[in-house]
């Protein structure tokens, strides 16, 4: 097959790209830099240079594609200019308008756990919005709806090291369920060649958690044994985000979605649909990536 993804040599497009092109299909990496045409062709694949953001290039890349794959790039919440609503919902356009002047025929679209919401979903309430407006068009769709991704663990380093706990308004004795971008990408290998008549959503997870069992593994992996979960307030999460720099709006969104995990509005559609099989890759496995990182820092 020929298969279109975006994404460049990210946490989950390479390993992606990386399945696929094992498995024999001709792939076409986007990337919107230069510098990665080489380690994307050296994978194999093909590089199409330019951005997600320009509808003319982005239907190009997906001519003749048998199937493609889409995610909205990660921005920077730091960025005081970002309107990260904006930029969510204008890529989400472009790909419809893409995938539709393009003529593709199978897609899949990584979306989130929490989509399901029109409300109260913080953040990622945008994907809502795109998954509504790309089940209105005629290829066949599968929505990935990833749970909480293991790196995102990482921007807890600074509070462990300064503080010697893990501080948050979810999680503490309640579930997250966690998941690898490798268990990602090896879920959207299998669906983007698996035929599809209509519109599909397909949660993704790799291990059930609580806060305080999270804890204990991160702890046991950085030498901190007893290191804790430690549950604050909406406002106590709020605050510790802004005084760190992140953009105040952003910040809300992000104070939001975490309300919404820990309360269970969050995962309530995630809970009736949970997959039939959990990722390969646990926490304990992680966390010697987390542990290598940081003792770097």
């Amino acid at each position: 097959m020929k298969i279109t993804i975006t994404g460049s040599l990210g946490n989950i497009s390479k390993p992606l790209a990386q399945e696929l092109v094992q498995n024999g299909h001709e792939v076409t990496v986007i990337s919107s830099s230069n510098d990665k045409q080489a380690e994307i062709e050296a994978l194999g694949a093909s590089a199409a240079i330019g951005s997600v953001e320009d509808v003319a290039f982005l239907t190009k890349a997906f001519s003749g594609a048998d199937a493609v794959y889409c995610m909205i790039p990660r921005a920077n919440y730091f960025d005081p200019n970002l309107d990260l609503d904006a930029f969510t919902r204008t890529i989400g356009n472009n790909y419809a308008e893409a995938i539709e002047k393009s003529g593709v025929q199978r897609v899949v679209f990584l979306s989130s756990i929490g989509a399901h919401l029109e409300k109260n979903s913080g953040i990622i309430q945008r994907y809502n919005e795109i998954e509504a407006v790309l089940n209105q068009l005629n290829a066949s769709i599968t929505f990935i709806r990833p749970t909480s991704f293991f790196y995102n663990l990482l921007a807890y380093i600074p509070l462990i090291k300064s503080k010697g706990i893990i501080a948050t308004n979810y999680g503490a004795d309640r579930m997250i369920p966690w998941v690898s971008p490798n268990d990602i990408a090896l879920a959207i290998a299998e669906e983007i060649v698996t035929p599809l008549d209509g519109k599909k959503v397909r949660y993704v997870s790799s291990e059930e958690l609580t806060g305080d069992e999270t804890a204990k593994i991160l702890g046991n992996a950085i030498g901190k044994p007893d290191l804790k979960w430690v549950l604050t307030t909406d406002e106590e999460t709020l605050n510790g985000l802004v005084n760190v720099g992140m953009q105040p709006k952003i910040a809300e969104g992000l104070v939001e979605m975490y309300a919404g995990l820990y309360n269970g509005l969050l995962g309530a559609d995630y809970i009736k649909n949970r997959p039939a099989m959990m990722g390969k890759t646990k926490l304990a496995d992680y966390a010697k990536e987390f542990a290598a990182i940081y003792n770097q820092k």
